[in-house]
């Protein structure tokens, strides 16, 4: 510790202190007898602020505050997988050894297990260069990861010193550098970084890559990219946070990093408790192998709420540099503006829409900004993308988080209470919803899944909006009235939100599909259609059309066909054939 200086003022987490001080702006301090973990925020020349992040109640003006002439930091290194921690990285289940269930105030816990022998082997030798980002060493850190030990960013020079492989704790220097000015550096298994710096790249790719997640509305009707970023805004009730585990357990992510930020204790604990159960598909291990969790509920400091989104998106960069894909599940980002709602009525400062500071928009696009898919500085390539809920209160998305949010993210998937009240879930509108990857995914589906899937989903939105416009017409004057080409665009759109659409969760088939599997459950949806049409087109009534079983058969379809068996779907177009050449030989 360094300089140090005496408290003046206390307004909840912002503290002040009077006069001229030797503290630099984002420095990280310990404030008061309890050694209390704050950050600087705040310089003038007359006073300066902190915002604490921890319970400040019984602090006394008087105290003394200590500098340490760092940033607000977490540390990086094995041992981050399989574990719970809360808004400022400690390590929630330590904390429980040390203080109970209730978090006791400047408790202080690594964040790391700084015993624990790890079995490390080399990956170079005496006299090589490495850089920031050069992979000097690996470890299995759970069954499905692989940790790879990386030199910091900004270090650089040639390899002087090399431990052999074997069991080393993370303090251990596994090689010394000997840097071009002549400083000698020890390089351990973990390093610290700032929370509110993004970690430096090579090059930030294109996102043409999708981030598939086995959930058809967003795979085949709203996408989202490897690097992407995506937003669920919806009402109590209508998903969000089961709608996060599916996307969890069934990405093609290979790090999930969970972020609750101000969520009732209750849901967390839910969350933490359905994490621990939740299986993971690609290795039949604890899906907890390659999550990380970060809790911070409502009860908790808003200052550490705060924070908690920046110390998620650096072990998220952080797993990236390795080359991993990473998906961070933010629930919630509307309780995240909320705290900087608070901290800036503590700070006097003038509020904007609704209360909220003026620089809520900054604040999440700066959020959002630090997804990507990237070059590394190893020459490796990996992606952060960045899902985030948010919580409008009674399910008003003009409010100011949810339109600022669309301003910044690529993917808008809003939940509709009517379709979650129906049971309809995913209860994503396929009326209120967009996905702007579509266009840069498109190369990538017609290589990989098929030529003719783009214009089979551009097909699919068109009839659902036609759908929504026809049922003006028939809540005034009944569906009698329509055409009956237009009463085969309802009975399609039927097909298509029971069929398709609509997923269930707990289903061993259908909570998790290939995308190969939807593409034929949309081509199959399609040609009946087209069959169908030209039977109307041929003066085919559609009250005989309807009648047919084949269009509960292609509902049922999600359930009868498994997701690798593609050459079941050749029934289902031998099906509708059969269906079409009986319905003209009976009305020829």
């Amino acid at each position: 510790m360094t300089a140090k200086s005496q408290i003046y003022a206390i307004s909840g987490p912002i503290i002040k202190i009077a006069g001229p001080t030797e503290f630099s702006m984002q420095e990280m301090v310990y404030v008061g007898d309890d050694q209390l973990i704050g950050e600087i925020i705040g310089i003038t020349d007359e006073e300066t602020t902190i915002q604490v992040y921890e319970e400040t109640a019984g602090l006394t003006p008087g105290e003394w505050v200590y500098g340490t002439d760092l940033p607000m930091k977490v540390q990086l290194g094995p041992g981050l997988l399989n574990n719970i921690y809360d808004g400022i990285e400690r390590p929630l289940k330590e904390i429980e050894k040390q203080s109970g269930y209730f978090i006791k105030r400047g408790v202080n816990v690594k964040s790391l297990n700084t015993d624990k022998k790890w079995p490390i082997k080399m990956k170079v030798s005496v006299g090589e260069h490495v850089r920031g980002g050069s992979i000097i060493a690996e470890v299995d850190e759970t069954a499905a990861i692989t940790h790879k030990v990386m030199v910091p960013p900004n270090t650089i020079g040639e390899v002087i010193e090399v431990v052999p492989d074997g069991d080393y704790s993370i303090e251990d220097p596994l090689i010394k550098i000997k840097q071009f000015d002549g400083t000698i550096t020890p390089i351990k298994a973990y390093q610290e970084w700032p929370i509110r710096t993004p970690r430096p790249v090579a090059e930030r790719y294109e996102s043409n890559i999708p981030l598939l997640t086995g959930q058809r509305i967003i795979d085949s009707v709203f996408p989202i990219a490897k690097g992407g970023t995506a937003a669920i805004p919806g009402g109590f009730g209508t998903g969000k946070t089961t709608m996060q585990h599916q996307i969890a357990k069934y990405a093609d992510a290979d790090i999930i990093v969970y972020i609750g930020c101000g969520e009732r204790g209750n849901e967390m604990t839910e969350v933490l408790e359905d994490f621990s159960k939740l299986i993971d598909p690609r290795t039949n291990a604890p899906l907890m192998e390659r999550t990380v969790l970060i809790a911070n509920t409502s009860n908790m400091p808003v200052a550490a709420r705060e924070a908690s989104i920046y110390t998620g998106l650096t072990i998220a960069e952080y797993y990236r540099d390795m080359g991993y894909d990473v998906a961070i599940m933010a629930d919630s980002t509307s309780r995240w503006a909320e705290a900087l709602r608070e901290l800036s009525g503590r700070l006097e400062e003038m509020p904007a829409e609704e209360g909220f500071p003026a620089y809520l928009a900054s604040r999440i696009a700066t959020f959002y900004e630090r997804a990507g898919f990237m070059h590394n500085l190893n020459n490796s390539e990996g992606s952060v993308s960045i899902i985030g809920a948010v919580s409008p209160q009674g399910g008003d998305f003009s409010e100011p988080v949810t339109q600022n949010t669309k301003r910044f993210v690529r993917c808008f998937w809003g939940l509709d209470s009517n379709l979650a009240h129906s049971r309809h879930y995913p209860a994503v509108s396929w009326m209120n919803s967009y996905s702007q990857y579509v266009n840069d995914l498109s190369d990538w589906y017609n290589k990989n899944i098929s030529e003719d899937f783009v214009a089979n989903r551009a097909e699919m939105v068109a009839l659902l909006h036609e759908e929504d416009q026809l049922m003006e017409v028939v809540k005034l004057i009944g569906s009698d009235v329509l055409p009956d080409h237009q009463k085969l665009v309802l009975q399609t759109a039927k097909v298509l939100r029971l069929g398709f659409l609509q997923q269930s969760s707990f289903h061993n088939i259908d909570a998790a599909v290939p995308m190969k599997k939807q593409a034929k459950m949309l081509e199959v949806i399609l040609y009946l259609h087209h069959r169908a049409k030209s039977l109307v087109q041929w003066g085919m009534p559609m009250t005989y059309i309807a009648k047919s079983p084949i269009f509960n058969h292609v509902i049922n379809m999600k359930f009868d066909v498994e997701n690798d068996d593609d050459e079941k779907f050749q029934e289902y177009f031998d099906e509708i054939d059969a269906f079409y050449e009986k319905a003209m030989e009976e009305n020829g």
